[in-house]
């Protein structure tokens, strides 16, 4: 399914996005050393619940996963790069953190990661992979036009993230959004422009460029939803939700303070 939103519809993703946004800043500011992972997701319930939001990770449960995931916010330490599952974990100085949150409000959904390094000086491979996803998710934002295709997107998030020397993994990536959290069409982190679907005003999508430092290779966790990097390597991921208008793309996700 492809939705295209109508002005009232974009007016609630907006709201929708500045909250998810809002929300990732208030868990980042908690997120110290000692910082418990299931601590960050009792947060993520209060933050959501007091906005009158609804979580789109607590009854979640696709094919890939062992559902339903049972969480407000995926929390993904070091090693581990997707659907972090939170658990009875306490940070610690130098873990690199991904934060990745979906809600609904007023029948719309947006979602949006961050990767940062929680205490203490940051590694400085670690920053530069974040940095990296950084680039690559801005230069994915800067293809999205009207009449742009879905190729377009993804061959300039992979030219970011080729040119910076990381493996792309192809199995996940970004995708379609609106009344549901995951939509088509499904945009890869890496591929060959002029091809695919063709934007329009109206469509919400999420763009999420994800590496591992050596390796593009994925291993899937005992609980059935944290996805690793095979050989332990650390990783990152970021993510925003965008609106594509008739000027471009408008960021959703980005938090209001």
């Amino acid at each position: 399914m492809i939705e295209i939103l109508n002005a009232d519809e974009l007016a609630r993703a907006r709201a929708t996005g500045a909250l998810v946004g809002d929300i990732l800043q208030a868990l980042k500011a908690r997120a110290a050393v000692g910082v418990n992972l299931l601590d960050l997701d009792r947060w993520a319930k209060q933050l959501i619940e007091d906005a009158g939001a609804e979580s789109c990770y607590v009854d979640y449960a696709p094919s890939f996963g062992r559902g339903p995931f049972g969480h407000y916010v995926c929390t993904a330490v070091n090693d581990a790069v997707l659907h972090g599952m939170p658990h009875d974990y306490a940070l610690r100085p130098g873990d690199l953190l991904t934060l990745d949150l979906a809600v609904t409000l007023r029948g719309i959904s947006a979602d949006a990661a961050i990767s940062f390094v929680v205490g203490g000086a940051a590694a400085a491979e670690d920053l530069a992979m974040i940095e990296a996803t950084e680039r690559a998710l801005a230069a994915g934002i800067a293809a999205a036009r009207p009449g742009a295709r879905i190729g377009d997107l993804s061959h300039a998030i992979g030219t970011v993230l080729h040119d910076a020397g990381y493996p792309i993994n192809l199995e996940f990536g970004g995708h379609g959004i609106g009344s549901t959290m995951h939509q088509d069409p499904h945009i890869a982190n890496d591929g060959r422009p002029g091809r695919g679907y063709k934007l329009r005003p109206g469509l919400l999508l999420a763009l999420e460029p994800w590496v591992m430092a050596d390796t593009d290779v994925l291993r899937t966790d005992d609980d059935g939803w944290t996805l690793r990097s095979a050989t332990g390597c650390r990783t990152a991921h970021t993510e925003h939700t965008i609106a594509i208008t008739a000027d471009g793309a408008e960021i959703l996700t980005r938090p209001r303070s």
